[in-house]
């Protein structure tokens, strides 16, 4: 099999994707003809024996022949060239699915034995926990070598024994483990069901323990909570004077999409920075009726600005241009215009063509053309250049559009050097 570098690369990175969701047979196959495949002259179809048998114990794995494979990466090995490492790891992986256990682990020990540096070893310690897992046995988290394969058995354990992992999940993060592993950690114990798990995620979250984890574990109540991690987290913001806390609860509540108590912080927060953080939340949440609704009971200039960008973010043309039609305030109107124009689509400019022809200001046009500009309309604008009388904002369409690339205006520019 022939395949680019670039290609390959692409290939392996999304394969490599998430050490704590598993590996499933497909990944393993598609990694299989990309980690250890020749990246050979896509010209030259000469392959050499080793070649052939390795790519016929892929075609095996893929067809979930496991003898035909074991026998192909035999071969390999027997040559014991470039692709030694990658055989023994597929050979291990082609024993383990036939259900030969023994003669599996005996091969990732040999993987061990003859290349202890391999970067496939990463991947056999997986494979190693989920061949003792599969035959019954309890992870050897005590006896693992490193903490990368402990968090690995800890994992495993998790699915099969809540009860004994979490404690040993608990001992974990009290230890001396670097934080980067806590956090590994700290994931695989957030997604238990087990209440004793949610309570040391609620403890770590409240800051109580383990502070330089308390980021995580706020995160993870957001992400994997029910309602129970929710009430944590309005207690946690409702305790805290920390404004860096009370930001990371916002943006829990926004993940596990809990608009009432985003919307509560957007109307009664008394720091400014958190009102807007929480307006800014809503808009990520899509939540227009919401949003609608705070811009109506909204007094501050300052604050409808806020919401008026959260719109945007949320797609709201119709409360867009329901406000570019009814407020008062220039500064809010020229943030619906530019918001609008950052919206894009058709309707946007419907809206927007319309504010030009009912406002006369130079001002507003102004920044009108800017907001076209933006959705790259390029039509409207040359309508716009060519039917406007003022010199002025004649000038500033011609400018947006000189910068544009569209065939509109290319034609409109070749239109006014020919004249």
């Amino acid at each position: 099999m022939k395949m680019t570098l670039a290609v390959a690369a692409a290939l392996l990175v999304c394969a490599r994707g998430g050490w704590a969701q598993g590996w499933d047979e497909e990944m393993r196959a598609g990694l299989a003809q990309i980690a250890d495949m020749g990246l050979d002259d896509p010209d030259d179809d000469e392959e050499s024996p080793e070649d052939e048998a390795y790519e016929e114990g892929n075609d095996a794995i893929g067809d979930e022949e496991w003898s035909d494979a074991v026998r192909a990466f035999d071969k390999v090995i027997a040559l014991n060239g470039r692709r030694l490492e990658a055989a023994l790891y597929w050979k291990a992986y082609a024993l383990a699915q036939a259900g030969n256990r023994t003669e599996a682990l005996s091969t990732i020990g040999q993987l061990r034995a003859k290349a202890p540096k391999s970067r496939w070893l990463d991947d056999a310690k997986v494979l190693e926990v989920e061949i003792r897992s599969g035959a019954g046995a309890r992870p050897a988290v005590d006896a693992a070598s490193d903490e990368e394969t402990k968090i690995i058995a800890l994992n495993s354990l998790m699915h099969s024994d809540a009860e004994q992992a979490v404690p040993m999940l608990e001992r974990f993060l009290a230890g001396n483990a670097s934080v980067k592993l806590k956090k590994k950690a700290l994931f695989v114990l957030s997604q238990s069901g087990s209440p004793r798990a949610r309570e040391v995620v609620t403890e770590i979250a409240k800051g109580s323990r383990s502070p330089q984890l308390q980021d995580e574990a706020l995160k993870y109540l957001g992400l994997f909570g029910g309602e129970q991690s929710r009430q944590a987290l309005g207690e946690i913001y409702a305790s805290t004077s920390d404004p860096e806390v009370k930001k990371q609860v916002l943006h829990s509540f926004m993940l596990s999409g809990d608009k009432a108590r985003v919307l509560a912080a957007a109307r009664g927060e008394k720091d400014p920075a958190l009102r807007d953080a929480a307006v800014n939340l809503l808009g990520i949440m899509g939540a227009r009726a919401e949003l609608a609704e705070l811009y109506r009971g909204e007094s501050s200039a300052a604050v409808r600005k806020s919401i008026v960008h959260a719109l945007f973010l949320s797609g709201s043309v119709d409360t867009l241009a329901e406000i570019l039609r009814t407020e008062k305030d220039p500064e809010v109107r020229e943030q619906a215009i530019h918001s609008l124009g950052l919206v894009g689509g058709a309707k946007s400019a419907d809206v927007l063509m319309a504010a030009y022809r009912a406002d006369s200001s130079v001002e507003t046009r102004q920044k009108v053309m800017h907001a076209l500009f933006l959705q790259g309309n390029s039509a409207a604008l040359v309508q716009l250049a060519k039917s406007e009388t003022n010199p002025e904002l004649r000038k500033t369409a011609v400018h947006w559009l000189s910068l544009m690339g569209s065939k509109d205006a290319r034609d409109y520019m070749m239109e006014i050097l020919e004249k």
